[in-house]
């Protein structure tokens, strides 16, 4: 069925939950007002702040559009199927984390998590009916399901204490009138401006708070094994009455989950089906570009909306109520396109080295009856020509590295990825836990006392990945990534060939713990000398602390 010919609602679900509502609401936490600043010292802020007003005083007397069919909205349920899951609910989201700790394989882990964000939809139906294909909805009137993921409190104490930066932190928005203006001023972002731009009537757009909250850092770097992708996000802060973005379409798979207040939402199909899972982010769209909305909705705490890359959507603030939510993003660049951008010029060089049909030469006058000017002519050799292009492109196939390939998108992958963020327990029993330590004038406790009876396993399913650069073999690695993206230039070291079995080895037996003398090496020196390279780059941990 082509997507022009569904029905509205046949493009998303609807899953509501009756939860009870927490006897407290989420409260905005800010700065308060400052003392009217004299005319002739205005910063920009005022100047914002001067601009804004007369339309946020609109925006609060403009109702809410489509009030039915958000009523309507709340009536399509579909059945789920039966299916083990995590839900968290009622409990402390830091209690939750600490307990997905002792699972046991990093993978099972993020597979929990990730039931956990979609609660009730069963995660084998979301990615068979849903994941790339139309918007779902979860409504779960329990304003408390995600507390504790991050605050506007959180929100307050980072830019008090950490090294916010304008531009690239933090950007400061507004949308008024149809047009999207972004009002960065240069350097840190300090509370005494960045409050008074929200009080202005500015969202602010934290770019990257994996960089200073611990538990966003935490679940992102979880999740990032569920989808195989780097995860991302962005923390959204908008006050009541006003709109922070223009419609637009994003190259990620996004699922918006509303920590605090609520926000009315509109999503709306691809325009075209060359706007369907898009391979780049659009640009600011005007309102009569997008059409009518599938799926309008108000968001509050607690609930969470899907949509895939591709669709339009755009959200404003409610007059009563500001809203903060934090967008989980994930499948950026990761299409079969994109890994055959790296398969096809590798293909095509092993074929030119390796085939002499490759390099034969073209026609002589293939000039005369080829190429646009000649599009439209009727003549045979145009036949020919392309006939020799299709067998050729079969015959490449036969030439394509996908291995190498698939290793050379993985190296990005491992580049995107967060650190892992250990245990207590983990910590114990790896490189960052060792006791070695100066005490009473000398070191104490140096040297890692691996043995062959020593056990030992990967930090996590996919914290390293050898790959050929060459004639080299290389462990590529997430250990010491940055918790900002590309911070660090991507971390590998060269494997000796007569160690890649038994590294090869300790990947594929995870998550069980192996004994250093089970390693498929030449000597017990070998195995030893291995074990403790791999220990002391944090790669392996032992099952007891050593």
């Amino acid at each position: 069925m082509e997507r022009k010919h569904m029905s509205a609602f046949a493009l998303y679900q609807t899953i509501s939950t009756d939860q009870p509502p927490p006897a407290k609401k989420a409260s905005l936490q800010v700065a308060e007002k400052k003392k009217k600043k004299k005319e002739n010292g205005a910063s920009k802020v005022n100047t914002v702040k001067a601009q804004l007003k007369p339309e946020r005083k609109k925006i609060r007397k403009k109702p809410l559009k489509s009030a039915q069919r958000e009523e309507n909205l709340k009536e399509i349920t579909e059945n789920q199927e039966e299916e083990e899951c995590v839900s968290g609910d009622g409990e402390d989201l830091e209690a939750f984390l600490a307990d997905l700790a002792k699972v046991n394989s990093s993978r099972e882990r993020a597979s929990k998590l990730f039931q956990w964000l979609i609660n009730p939809i069963p995660a084998k139906s979301f990615f068979r009916e849903t994941w790339e294909k139309k918007p779902i909805l979860v409504q779960r009137k329990n304003p408390d399901y995600y507390k504790g993921l991050f605050s506007t409190a959180e929100f307050d104490r980072i830019l008090r204490q950490e090294d916010v930066q304008y531009g690239v932190n933090l950007d400061v928005t507004s949308y008024t009138n149809g047009q999207r203006e972004t009002h960065n001023p240069p350097g840190r972002a300090l509370p005494f401006t960045v409050w008074d731009f929200y009080e202005a009537g500015c969202s602010l757009r934290m770019l990257n708070p994996q960089a200073f909250s611990s538990t966003v850092w935490n679940v992102l770097s979880i999740l990032q094994e569920q989808f195989g992708s780097m995860a991302g996000a962005n923390i959204y802060l908008t006050p009541p009455g006003t709109q922070g973005f223009a419609p637009h379409y994003d190259d990620i798979e996004a699922f918006v989950v509303q920590l605090e207040g609520k926000k009315h939402w509109r999503v709306y199909n691809p325009r075209t089906e060359d706007e369907v899972l898009p391979v780049l982010s659009s640009p600011n769209f005007s309102q009569a570009e997008i059409g009518k909305p599938i799926l309008e909705v108000v968001l509050e705490a607690g609930d969470l909306l899907y949509f895939p890359r591709g669709f339009i959507h755009q959200g404003d603030c409610l007059p009563d109520a500001h809203s903060l939510h934090i967008t989980i993003s994930s499948f950026q660049k990761n299409s079969w396109g994109d890994l055959l951008q790296k398969v096809v010029p590798a293909a095509l060089e092993i074929a030119m080295e390796e085939d002499v049909e490759f390099r034969q030469g073209l026609p002589l006058d293939y000039l005369t009856y080829m190429g646009v000017q000649n599009s439209d002519k009727d003549d045979p050799r145009r036949t020919k020509f392309f006939s020799r292009i299709e067998s050729l492109m079969k015959k490449l196939t036969n030439y394509a590295p996908v291995d190498a390939a698939v290793d050379q998108k993985s190296r990005g992958f491992l580049h995107d990825c967060l650190p892992p963020l250990l245990s207590p327990e983990e910590l114990a029993s790896s490189v960052k836990g060792a006791p070695t330590r100066w005490e009473r004038g000398q070191a104490m406790d140096v040297g890692t006392h691996i043995t062959t009876q020593t056990r030992v396993r990967v930090l996590r399913a996919g914290c390293a990945r050898l790959c050929s650069d060459g004639e080299a073999v290389h462990l590529y690695h997430t250990i010491d990534n940055s918790r900002t993206y590309h911070k660090e230039e991507p971390k590998s070291f060269e494997i000796k060939a007569e160690h890649t079995d038994a590294v090869e080895f300790l990947i594929h037996s995870y998550p069980k713990f192996v004994t250093v003398g089970s390693l498929p090496c030449d000597s017990a020196e070998d195995r030893i000398t291995l074990a403790e390279l791999l220990f002391e780059r944090g790669i392996i941990h032992t099952a007891e602390p050593l």
